[in-house]
C-alpha cells in the first residue's frame, strides 16, 4: 500500500469522494465529520476528515464574511512553509453544502488539552513552535482545546501535538488572544528563529509559492501585516509579552 505522506493525504482529502456523517457539537460555526474515500496506486483508502463549509460560517464583525475557511487553509500553508507541522493536512474543495475547507481529523482524547499538560518539558519544543506560529499568524482563537494530543499509536511513534481551528486568524490588526503565554520573554532558539528567517524570505519574495498561495486566500493589508509580524517577530528575538487588550480567549477552553 502507498505510505500516507501529507503529499497523498492532500491528493485523498482534494479528489476523494466525500461523505458527511454528521454535524460536530460545540462549534461556533457549521462543522461536520466526514469521510473521504479515494485511491491511490490502485488501493482504496478512507479518511475520516473535518469540513467547514464556507456558507455555514457565523458572520462576525471584524473578519470579512465567507472568508473563515480560507483562513484555515491559509494556516496550514504557513505551518508546512516553516515545516512545524503543526496545522493537519488542509485543503479547499466543493462538497455537499458548497466550497469550504477539509481537514484531516486527528484522532485524540478531548480531556487532553494545552491545560492537562501544560509546562510538561515533554512537548516544550511543539509549543514554542504553536506560540511562534499563532504569533505569526495572529491567531485570535488559541484555546486549551485547540492543542489536540494525539498518543503514540502505530500511526505516530511518538506523541505530538497539532493545532485547529484557525478560521480567525490572519487579520491586519493585532486580535492575539491564546492560552499559551508560558514562555514570555524567553529567547526564540536558534532553530526555530532559522525556520522564521526561511519563511520570512518566502513572504518578501513575490514571486514565491507561499507569497502566490497566501495572495490568493488573504486580503493585500492582511499579508502585509503577515509579512511585518514575522519581521518584528524575528527582530525582538523572544517570546513577546501579551499585547493591548484582551490577551485571552473565550472560552478558554
Amino acid at each position: 500500500m502507498a505510505e500516507l505522506t501529507t503529499a497523498v493525504i492532500l491528493n485523498l482529502l482534494q479528489d476523494g469522494d466525500l461523505q458527511v456523517e454528521g454535524v460536530l457539537p460545540w462549534s461556533s460555526n457549521y462543522t461536520m465529520l466526514v469521510q473521504v474515500c479515494g485511491q491511490v496506486a490502485g488501493e482504496t483508502y478512507t479518511l475520516d476528515a473535518v469540513y467547514k463549509p464556507q456558507r455555514g460560517e457565523r458572520p462576525l464583525w471584524d473578519f470579512a464574511q465567507g472568508t473563515l475557511c480560507l483562513r484555515e487553509r491559509a494556516a496550514f500553508l504557513v505551518s508546512e512553509a516553516l515545516e512545524w507541522h503543526i496545522v493537519p493536512p488542509t485543503v479547499l474543495r466543493q462538497g455537499r453544502h458548497g466550497l469550504g475547507s477539509v481537514q484531516l481529523f486527528i484522532p485524540h482524547n478531548p480531556e487532553r488539552h494545552y491545560f492537562t499538560f501544560e509546562g510538561d518539558p515533554r512537548y516544550g519544543e511543539q509549543l514554542q513552535k504553536i506560540v511562534l506560529f499563532d504569533i505569526l499568524i495572529n491567531n485570535a482563537d488559541r484555546k486549551s482545546g485547540h492543542v489536540l494530543l494525539q498518543e503514540a499509536d502505530n500511526s505516530a511513534p511518538i506523541a505530538r501535538l497539532w493545532g485547529i481551528d484557525h478560521g480567525i486568524c490572519f487579520h491586519s490588526e493585532y486580535k492575539l488572544r491564546t492560552v499559551i503565554w508560558e514562555f514570555v520573554g524567553q529567547p526564540i532558539p536558534a532553530k526555530l528563529m532559522r525556520d522564521l528567517l526561511c519563511v520570512r524570505t518566502s513572504l518578501l519574495t513575490s514571486d514565491s509559492t507561499l507569497h502566490n498561495q497566501l495572495a490568493s486566500l488573504l486580503s493585500t493589508a492582511e499579508l502585509a501585516a503577515l509579512q511585518k509580524r514575522a519581521t518584528t517577530l524575528i527582530k525582538q528575538g523572544v517570546f513577546p509579552a501579551p499585547g493591548p487588550g484582551r490577551h485571552y480567549p473565550w472560552p478558554p477552553v
